[in-house]
């Protein structure tokens, strides 16, 4: 059995808002300085938290989802991300034991430092404790005898003297106290109504909070200790995740489905997508030049690394473009994917742009694959808060005050050019806006929950949905995709 030793750690928290973010973004950015290769992971489906990562180590954030992508995939992603680096640091999600709802332990930070075998260093905000924090330690530390705590960092520490109550109470819990923030002005990170501002919209304030980032943990952390706790992770068994390979494999299979409702979640913060100056970036060249098209830019910043990889390895030639500032499509441009992200910020500038908006709707309206998620489902309709949009789609999309949060089991409702009816995918939502569909089109999946409902586009080459979903997980999206642009 094939079997990896590279060193990792798990930064987990007794619950969001504990300093997760902070203290994983900076320790990447420490270990970097010191001129370690550093692997970036989030759990979770979290879009915008590994483009701060992607700043810290210089590549790019991946995510590990065992909802999305089947508890089989996490340590062969992780693999596949983590290949020739030094060292892995895997930021969690919530709580160190909160997963999906209804599910038990699936999709937890516990749940992936597990399959990863990786120790776990717990991030505690000791703002408004001093014994107490022992039994809270404690509590975590032998929850789960399969999860190992290997150390605290403590967060928000008044004084020098709540600093030794601290280490005091901690000493009776056996978990060593591995750094120290203080309660310090907080680093400059903004959010509004889905999370943090993606580093995209903020590039140089964002490298200005991951480097203080990692002067808060450098100060405060014992990086040695850090990194010899990593080591110790010891050998994960099993290959490595490979594009091409996942192309000529049948997918492993998900979990028994069940019926689930929203799960709660951090705000997506998640994989980092890549663009045209991120050194990763696959550009092949294929000999019959099948550009598909992948929308970047400020507008669309969520996506999975891996459905770029995908696409490269099924044989397309996958070019960026912005439509906030590209008036026309790449050259010969053969399908289209838009993820997701903030269109309803960039409203005015997507809808100022009528020249791509208007190669948009020619290149679906010849019947060509367009595979839009989310954001890209909005940018397809008539119109976003009363701006014009491509007008792919017969649907008005709008703000709304309902945060529509949760993972989803999902069937394909019909064929498309993304599968076959039947077709069983696990995804994610996470949008603030709603879609009126007009007429003319056909629902893009069928959902299980506590009711069942269909949603999202399937019309002519379009599949447009509000659904995030991993190809990771059923790589013949991708494959499919491709083809169909190649015959359409």
């Amino acid at each position: 059995m094939v079997t990896s030793s590279v060193p990792r750690l798990v930064i987990a928290a007794p619950s969001s808002g504990s300093g997760k973010t902070t203290v994983a973004t900076g320790l990447m950015a420490a270990f970097a300085a010191r001129g370690l290769a550093v692997s970036p992971h989030k759990v979770g489906p979290d879009y915008i938290d590994p483009g701060y990562h992607a700043l810290a180590t210089g590549r790019v954030g991946r995510n590990l989802d065992a909802y999305l992508c089947g508890p089989e995939l996490v340590a062969p992603l992780f693999l596949h991300g983590a290949r020739g680096c030094d060292l892995a640091v895997v930021e969690g999600v919530m709580g160190l034991y909160d997963g999906a709802a209804g599910e038990g332990e699936l999709a937890s930070t516990a749940h992936v430092a597990k399959l990863l075998r990786a120790p776990v260093v717990l991030v505690v905000d000791a703002s408004s404790q001093s014994r107490s924090v022992a039994a809270l330690v404690h509590g975590f530390a032998s929850w789960d005898p399969e999860v190992r705590v290997g150390g605290v960092i403590l967060n928000k520490v008044a004084s020098d003297r709540h600093e030794e109550l601290l280490r005091e109470a901690l000493d009776s819990a056996g978990v060593p106290v591995l750094g120290v923030l203080r309660r310090t002005a907080p680093v400059e990170t903004p959010s509004r109504h889905l999370g943090l501002v993606p580093v995209a919209e903020r590039r140089s304030a964002a490298v200005e909070a991951v480097a203080a980032m990692a002067e808060q943990v450098s100060h405060g952390c014992d990086l040695g200790a850090l990194e010899a706790l990593a080591t110790g992770a010891g050998p994960l068994p099993g290959a490595e995740w490979d594009a091409s390979d996942a192309l000529a494999s049948p997918a492993p299979p998900l979990p028994s489905p069940s019926s689930r409702g929203p799960a709660p979640s951090d705000p997506p913060g998640g994989s980092a997508p890549w663009t045209p100056d991120r050194p990763e970036r696959p550009r092949p060249r294929t000999p019959d030049g099948l550009v598909i098209a992948v929308a970047g830019g400020e507008a669309f910043t969520f996506s999975y690394a891996e459905h770029v990889e995908l696409l490269a390895a099924a044989g397309a030639d996958v070019v960026a473009f912005d439509p906030l500032r590209d008036e026309r499509l790449p050259e010969g441009t053969r399908g289209l994917v838009i993820g997701g992200g903030f269109p309803e910020v960039y409203a005015a500038e997507l809808s100022a742009n009528e020249a791509l908006r208007k190669d948009v709707a020619e290149l679906a309206s010849s019947g060509a694959p367009v595979a839009a998620e989310c954001a890209g489902l909005l940018y397809l309709c008539r119109e976003l808060d009363g701006r014009p949009m491509c007008g792919v789609l017969d649907a008005t999309a709008r703000m709304s005050e309902r945060l529509t949060l949760g993972y989803r089991d999902a069937v394909a409702v019909g064929d498309s050019v993304l599968a076959v009816a039947g077709t069983r995918m696990r995804g994610h939502e996470f949008h603030r806006t709603v879609v009126e569909p007009g007429a003319g089109a056909a629902p893009a999946w069928g959902m299980r929950a506590p009711v069942r409902w269909v949603e999202g586009f399937v019309q002519q080459g379009v599949h447009a949905s509000y659904l995030h979903t991993h190809w990771a997980s059923e790589p013949g999206v991708a494959r499919r995709f491709v083809e169909r642009c190649r015959t359409s």
